[in-house]
């Protein structure tokens, strides 16, 4: 019953982590918290990602170890490939998706890097004004 519940879960919260990823640079409230969750992406995928293998996610680690406790194993090297499969049962090539998983990132967090420091120095001109 708790893994049915964590299988959910993760569903759920992975989706809105990697979407929150993708656009949460475009909203000036949720801008910083972007740059946050983007460094623990990076953080994830290019550190951990050095002892446990390029891309690693702990999150989608998790997953996968509770999918295999529920009896499933279809589980993807690449969690967008894999969640792109569960949503729209394309199964594009894992190459594809990789490459544009990693473009969207690195465009999200230039974006987001970008305008936190453009936001921070706009709230800096205005106080020493």
């Amino acid at each position: 019953m708790i893994y049915e519940f964590l299988n959910y879960f993760f569903f759920g919260f992975h989706t809105v982590v990697v979407l929150f990823n993708t656009f949460g640079w475009i909203f000036r409230r949720t801008r910083k918290w972007n740059l946050i969750t983007l460094s623990f992406t990076a953080f994830s995928w290019f550190v951990l990602g050095i002892w446990y293998g390029w891309g690693y996610c702990f999150c989608t680690d998790w997953h996968w170890q509770v999918r295999e406790k529920l009896g499933y194993h279809d589980q993807s090297r690449s969690y967008i490939h894999f969640l792109i499969l569960k949503i729209t049962g394309i199964n594009f090539p894992i190459q594809l998706v990789e490459t544009v998983t990693m473009i969207v990132f690195l465009v999200s967090i230039i974006m987001s890097a970008w305008l936190n420091t453009r936001d921070y120095s706009r709230t800096m001109q205005k106080h020493a004004s």
